[in-house]
């Protein structure tokens, strides 16, 4: 049986990683969504368990302690992490995995877990990265301005990625990540054993 893929789907702040990967789990029901923990405030609308873990700095201290993160990242003055219990055992079972993390942790399950699939999303332009910010309506004017200037800072490190997809539209930025997990299972290296079992 084929291994299930890791996918990780990150970008700057702002990009609509949340909008791409709720789309993606609605059009491929067997993708099997990681939940991050974070000491960050819940926003408007998110729910404990759905969106993220939110525990305390303590708690995510202690999970630390115990190994119980895959990765993990101080981002914004906040503590985020991925949970590594669950995802192993789907990988195993030929699930797929999607984890939407922030570039810092990404880059940690790079070195960790070169076999993933790692993908950036890239807003149309600047401006409509900083409106889509703006947007949210949860942000200070400082708060705002050290988003936008770190998340400027962030594409560039998009070039460690193996795939790009701009999130204009988010529909076509569906499809072409659909396309990129279709040719991921189709990697020799990933089918080995459809050789031994023909020669």
């Amino acid at each position: 049986m084929q291994k299930g893929l890791l996918i990780v789907i990150s970008g700057a702040s702002g990009t609509g990683k949340g909008t791409v990967c709720k789309k993606l789990i609605g059009e491929l029901p067997t993708l099997f969504y990681s939940i991050s923990a974070t000491t960050r405030q819940p926003r408007a609308g998110e729910t404990d368990g759905v969106e993220y873990f939110f525990i305390t700095v303590d708690e995510f201290k202690n999970w630390i302690a115990e190994g119980k993160f895959l990765e993990y990242a101080e981002v914004y003055g906040n503590f985020y992490g991925t949970p590594i219990h669950k995802i192993e055992e789907r990988l195993n079972r030929g699930e797929d995995v999607i984890l939407e993390i922030d570039i810092q942790g990404a880059l940690n399950v790079m070195k960790k877990r070169p076999d993933g699939v790692y993908i950036f999303l890239l807003p149309p332009s600047l401006e409509e990265l900083k409106n889509r910010i703006q947007g949210r309506g949860t942000e200070s004017q400082e708060s705002f301005e050290r988003r936008f200037k770190a998340a400027a800072d962030e594409i560039a490190t998009g070039k460690k990625y193996q795939y790009v997809v701009v999130n204009d539209k988010v529909d076509a930025a569906v499809e072409k990540i659909k396309m990129i997990l279709a040719a991921e299972r189709c990697k020799v290296q990933r089918n080995e054993n459809l050789f031994e079992n023909l020669l």
